[in-house]
């Protein structure tokens, strides 16, 4: 077991929307498909396409995240089903090229949330270890974390894909634990997602900050903090 004396403090914290700007990303990159495929003869405009693949690809994340669908159904019908929805008689085909290329584009974009380098740099500076948690697919994590210049402040990477288990589920803080050779009470979990980057902290013994850029007053979650409010400093574990 390890000592909590001399096991470390670990901030992990979620990439997607806590680090590294998603929204903003995946944006830019339907938009590039939009263009590169002519999609103007299905939507009227980029943010129609960008509105209607988001609605079903919404859905089906809050099913992979609940493990009732697989990452290869995910896949094959997130850009499937706006296709199908619009009447596309190659929707299978295309969904399954879009899926490919959209995963390429988005890779390659950078535009990471206000403040994360800073984030991750407050807590280095306090002596913390720092790791990324993230239900992301592997094939574009790893590329999203060394583009946008994150690589050089991260010890540790746990991806649900690389293990087959996905946040909230225990066990993958579990596995987060041994790999970065600590303890529950020493991990801190920082994420935008009530349901699975801090309902999967709490239960598995971990502290949590909830991140919002709009702190949301609705919301079940102990706290919620802006990147520039967290202070490495003032958490006590």
């Amino acid at each position: 077991m390890t000592d909590n004396n001399v096991a470390p403090r670990v901030a992990w914290i979620d990439l997607d929307d806590t680090l590294w700007d998603f929204k903003a990303n995946s944006r830019i990159a339907l938009a590039k498909l939009y263009q590169r495929y002519a999609l103007d003869r299905f939507w009227p405009t980029a943010e129609a396409w960008i509105e209607n693949y988001q609605r079903h690809n919404h859905y089906l994340w809050d099913l992979y995240n609940r493990a009732i669908i697989s990452k290869d159904y995910l896949m094959q019908q997130r850009f499937r089903r706006p296709l199908v929805e619009i009447g596309s008689p190659q929707a299978t085909e295309l969904g399954n090229q879009f899926d490919h290329e959209y995963l390429d584009l988005l890779a390659d974009c950078t535009q990471l949330v206000d403040g994360a380098i800073d984030l991750m740099k407050r807590f280095s500076s306090a002596g913390w270890k720092i790791g990324i948690l993230s239900n992301g697919f592997t094939e574009v994590q790893y590329r999203k974390i060394r583009n946008s210049g994150l690589n050089p402040y991260v010890d540790f990477i746990v991806l649900s894909d690389d293990i087959g288990i996905n946040k909230p589920d225990v066990r993958i803080y579990r596995h987060a634990e041994k790999i970065a050779g600590t303890t529950a009470e020493r991990c801190l979990m920082i994420g935008d997602n009530p349901d699975t980057d801090i309902a999967g902290a709490i239960a598995a013994g971990w502290h949590a900050i909830y991140f919002t850029p709009s702190p949301a007053t609705d919301t079940p979650c102990p706290a919620a903090s802006s990147l520039f409010e967290i202070n490495p400093d003032a958490i006590l574990i």
